[in-house]
């Protein structure tokens, strides 16, 4: 289809824009709800509103709106990992041009439910681990609570202080073709959504900011500010509590969500090994000792919290955590043991609950659910099965019978009998919900993806709402929430399958508004506590490889290009230097050893050894190759994710992605071409510019930093020291004044070229060389200036004055004790002994900082043992 034949006339034709909208965009399906429509023909008053502020371009705009919100996307780093694996695919996170606009009415009904329901689920939790009134009284089943693996057993009787078991509670409603809203399920252990339902608001009110400021659409942040607060109001700590963020890590298929939150809550994103409990208490393993944890909101299935009571195989979890919590000494987000609140069985018998506990009749109804370990409901549910959903009423990996959900009318006969004997076999296995089909929004199709279809098309979603802790014992609907939608018209709403997000408009009137602005406290003077950001370990490792691969690939790069700017100039390069170059690229691992240099082929076209370093840039498999370190540098930065700003993790993800396409490119173009090659190189080498720069601007100066600069300068150290010594031993500044371009070749890989000319002119003397490559403090590309920042960065980090810098400091070569004299003098034999004498002790130096970085704040080795800091 002509893109410019799809776009459908704006509000300068003859029909109104929304008319124009109601005329073109296809109804939702037969049986479905109409979210554009409602029951009528015309567009409901809010989607008429929206569509209003477009202004004159009207949908004309919409595909570039599109394109811009997918850069964004790309900019924001937002992903979802489809498969929970290391070497599985990233995918770009999916939203939906369009927000779901819920008017006050429906979002009146969707409240009041849900704030009825979790006091009901926190109801639930005191009674079962506690006096469990619901099971003597027959309430609910016994093996939907004992039998059930989410029941932990261990946490029966715990002493909770009178504090909350769920403090956040998502509810996933589907709406019925009359209109009504109805719960399909609800997720208590670690539910997810709050990170991503928050980018998706930030990406569309960009998107449509007139409309979003006209609608009065509710705010968020304030009930994740209530949230936080709530939090630390249960905890003895207070205001001071330290929150942290527990994740399973960056191989979790939400991790990028857990890093978002992390850096918006401002909590400490913590792994299970970043966590230990001694004497009931958990700690945090930072470089400065262990600091104590008030806090855990947890994103781990309760399974894998405590390897010594619940999974013993559980590498993600804390051993003793269960202790510390009965013991009333950390607060966990949610309380381990609401895994059984999941179970869809459990959806029919709340109804006679809520009016045991409450006193009241359920107001948000679920969908007519059976739990076939009842015969009477096994006896209900078998006529009902093509009319329904079959779906497992326990967890997978427990124990219980593993399978997927399914809907009883998409089964032949066959099938359908086959299930019947399967649930008659046995009914405890399995629940029966009576399915609804989905309400359908409207979705926005891209012009230019189009294959005869409309623009404005409907697809089936899901919406998922939290209920948010906002104190003991009280509770908040987030104004917003989370629709998943639909890929096909299989009906199910699902991101592990190729669905897609809106964002959630929820609207209401100005006062309201107004009264949840002005609700804040009065800006008065308040007595500041600042809490420094803590580094763990395992952060401060990751930060300090960060910087190491970001210098190591800066280095590496800037070799290649040099080589190849040599080999293919319009002179040849002198013997010297060709082999000089030919012996550092096999020694950094840019070339394998065995392949034949190009000097030693006697021609000079044979360029076998140019032609394997081109096609060994970006190779997966060889560990020294850039394009290995330049993913190295990216997997480290993705374990500290949440301490890099956006833009810095943009530019690393377009740095590695533009280099990959420019070597293949590079390797596929007439053979080989090295003028392609020379400039992907250096869009790298800016690109590199860019996150060292962001690394000096944009990061707080705390022990991460000061590690991470420490990784680099070390690696500065080692790799220039190398260089010069190996230039020296092969001649290459034998008599520069003969053959200088040995001289100008060293001056291009220290980048201190122009630094050079400025000070020296064309002078091909060595002192000058010495001078500025050694010995100048004020070239951040000399030894000198290295080592003395190396030595300010650990003297920073082990808290010493630089006049009294402790041993490791000391250890440190400090190259003003060098006369240049001697270190530009050759001996009688032609040799720069000095010179290469103090090269190598800059270089060991290096390596024993390296080593003793490592067993201090890493490996944990050092003979200082962690302190307690209380």
């Amino acid at each position: 289809m002509d893109p410019s034949q799809a776009n459908p006339p704006s509000s300068v034709d003859t029909l109104p824009l929304a008319d124009e909208i109601a005329r073109l965009a296809p109804h939702a399906k037969a049986g479905h709800f109409d979210e554009l429509r409602g029951h009528s023909q015309d567009l409901l008053p809010h989607w008429k509103t929206f569509f209003e502020q477009l202004g004159p371009s009207g949908l004309s705009e919409l595909d570039q709106r599109t394109l811009e919100l997918n850069r964004q996307v790309r900019d924001n780093g937002i992903t979802y990992n489809v498969y929970a694996d290391e070497f599985g695919p990233q995918r770009p996170w999916s939203v939906d041009l369009f927000p779901l606009i819920i008017n006050p009415d429906s979002w009146h009904e969707i409240q009041a439910g849900v704030l009825q329901r979790a006091k009901l689920l926190e109801g639930i939790m005191q009674d079962i681990y506690g006096p469990q009134t619901l099971l003597k009284e027959g309430f609910i089943p016994p093996a939907l609570i004992h039998g059930h693996p989410g029941y932990l057993r261990s946490m029966y009787g715990a002493n909770f202080h009178e504090r909350k078991y769920l403090h956040i509670i998502a509810f996933d409603l589907a709406r019925s073709p009359d209109g009504k809203w109805s719960v399909l399920s609800q997720r208590t252990q670690a539910p997810s959504g709050l990170g991503y339902l928050l980018e998706n608001r930030n990406l569309i009110s960009r998107q449509f900011p007139k409309a979003y400021e006209q609608m009065n659409i509710a705010h968020l942040a304030n009930a994740y500010r209530d949230l936080i607060d709530a939090l630390k109001l249960e905890s003895p700590a207070g205001s001071n509590a330290h929150i942290a963020l527990l994740t399973p890590g960056p191989y979790n298929e939400t991790y990028f969500e857990h890093a978002y939150l992390a850096r918006y809550l401002g909590l400490t994103l913590v792994e299970g090994g970043d966590l230990t409990v001694r004497d009931q208490r958990v700690y945090l393993k930072t470089v400065r000792g262990l600091e104590p944890v008030d806090i855990l909101l947890k994103r781990l299935d309760d399974a894998f919290l405590d390897p010594l009571e619940l999974r013993s195989d559980s590498t993600l979890g804390v051993p003793g955590l269960l202790q510390a919590i009965r013991a009333g000494n950390v607060i966990l987000a949610n309380a381990p043991g609401s895994a059984f609140l999941e179970s869809p069985a459990l959806l029919g018998f709340l109804p006679a609950i809520s009016e045991r506990l409450l006193g009241e009749q359920i107001q948000l109804p679920a969908m007519d659910t059976w739990w076939c370990g009842e015969r009477a409901a096994l006896e209900s549910a078998i006529p009902n099965l093509t009319r329904s959903a079959i779906k497992p009423t326990y967890p997978k990996g427990s124990g219980h019978q593993n399978y997927e959900s399914v809907l009883g009318g998409d089964l032949t006969q066959a099938q359908l009998d086959e299930w019947v004997g399967k649930i008659t076999r046995q009914p405890d296995e399995h629940t029966v919900q009576t399915y609804i089909p989905l309400a359908q929004m409207p979705t926005w199709l891209n012009a230019f993806n189009l294959n005869d279809a409309s623009l404005i098309e409907p697809h089936s979603y899901m919406l998922r709402v939290f209920a948010l802790s906002n104190g003991s014992n009280s509770w908040q609907v987030l104004p917003g929430g989370l629709a998943r939608i639909a890929s096909d018209d299989s009906g199910i709403a699902s991101m592990q399958r190729g669905g897609s997000s809106a964002d959630v408009w929820v609207q209401t009137n100005q006062s309201a508004i107004n009264i949840e602005e002005n609700s804040q406290q009065a800006n008065q003077p308040k007595e500041l506590t600042i809490r420094k950001r803590m580094v763990t370990s395992r952060a401060a490792e990751n930060l300090y490889w960060f910087g190491r691969y970001t210098e190591r690939s800066e280095n590496i790069l800037r070799l290649a290009k040099l080589y190849l700017e040599n080999i293919n100039s319009e002179y040849t390069p002198s013997r010297s230097l060709w082999s000089w170059l030919e012996h550092l690229c096999h020694q950094y691992g840019l070339v394998p050893e065995g392949v034949p240099r190009n000097f030693d082929q006697g021609d000079i076209r044979h360029r076998i050894f140019e032609r394997t370093l081109i096609d060994s840039l970006n190779s997966s498999k060889n560990v020294t190759s850039v394009g290995f370190n330049l993913n190295s540098m990216k997997r480290t930065a993705s374990n500290v994710r949440e301490r890099l700003s956006t833009e810095q993790w943009s530019t690393i993800n377009y740095c590695i992605e533009n280099f990959q396409k420019d070597c293949h490119k590079a390797a596929t173009y007439h053979d080989f071409s090295s003028s392609l090659v020379i400039d992907a190189l250096g869009q790298v080498s800016s690109s590199l510019a860019a996150i060292t720069g962001a690394q000096t601007d944009r990061m707080t100066r705390d022990d991460g930093w000061q590690l991470l600069s420490i990784g680099r300068h070390i690696e500065r150290l080692s790799f220039f020291t190398e260089v010069l010594d190996s230039a020296i031993q092969m001649g290459l500044l034998f008599n520069p004044n003969v053959d200088g371009s040995g001289y100008t070749a060293l001056l291009n890989l220290f980048d201190s070229t122009i630094t050079f000319h400025a000070q020296h002119q064309q002078s091909r003397d060595i002192a000058p060389l010495i001078s500025l490559l050694v010995m100048d403090d004020e070239n951040p590309r000399s030894l000198a200036w290295v080592s003395k920042a190396l030595r300010a960065r650990l003297s920073k980090l082990a808290g010493t004055e630089r006049d009294s810098p402790d041993e490791l400091t000391r250890s440190v070569t400090n190259l003003q004790n060098f006369d240049l004299l001697k270190l530009s003098t050759a001996d009688a034999y032609g040799n720069f002994s000095d010179l290469r004498n103090c090269l190598h002790a800059v270089s060991q130096s290096a390596w024993n900082v390296s080593d003793e970085i490592s067993a201090r704040y890493f490996n944990l080795i050092h003979t200082q043992e962690y302190t307690v800091q209380i």
